[in-house]
């Protein structure tokens, strides 16, 4: 027999300001994350390669998508992409309602649903708390520049789709600020963790 639904606890944050790393703190502390970046790999590695195909011709090779084409074809082509969000997005809901039933089968109290754009897809309906990961806007250029292939073109590009550090603060019920140690980091997590055990699901 299935305990309790969870407690779903929501992860976001900008571009740079350090998400995985507190994801990472979650799961090191016993919580079951998904995470729906890694879903999506998956997704354009098996399930959504006809479909994206299709959509798109010429973005998949060897049966994968080929990121870097998808991508250019949708960065700055609205209708493009609201085009390849209703292919993955319902796939990533069926991959995410999979894992919240598992979770509740094994009896996790909570869990954490690591969304990037939590906000922009409306998806914070899904949760009970929502957590932002912040950084001062110079911590959060610096780790940007450390990826492969990061310009200053795409830094913009990539900002302009997500909704501003901000907003999102002050949609928040936690914000865990990166801008420390790792150590800093994994205190707030333990102390969230404090707070949502005594918190009623929404």
């Amino acid at each position: 027999m299935s305990g309790a639904r969870p407690f779903v606890l929501c992860l976001t944050g900008s571009l740079g300001m350090g998400k995985s790393a507190t994801a990472k703190f979650f799961a090191e502390a016993g919580v079951p994350v998904h995470d729906s970046d890694a879903v999506v790999h998956a997704l354009y590695e098996g399930e959504a390669v006809a479909a994206i195909e299709q959509a798109f011709p010429g973005t998949t090779v060897g049966g994968k998508v080929d990121r870097t084409k998808l991508a250019a074809m949708v960065i700055n082509d609205k209708a493009a992409l609201a085009r390849l969000e209703a292919i993955v997005h319902p796939l990533v809901g069926v991959a995410t309602d999979k894992f919240l039933a598992e979770a509740q089968a094994h009896g996790a109290a909570v869990v954490v649903l690591d969304i990037p754009l939590l906000f922009e897809i409306g998806a914070e309906c899904r949760c009970d708390a929502v957590v932002v990961v912040s950084a001062p806007p110079e911590v959060q250029r610096q780790r940007a520049y450390q990826r492969p292939g990061m310009t200053e073109e795409k830094f913009s590009a990539l900002l302009a789709k997500q909704l501003p550090d901000a907003e999102k603060r002050r949609r928040a019920d936690f914000i865990v600020d990166s801008s420390k140690d790792f150590d800093h980091a994994r205190a707030q997590v333990r102390d969230i963790l404090r707070a949502v055990a005594k918190m009623p699901r929404r």
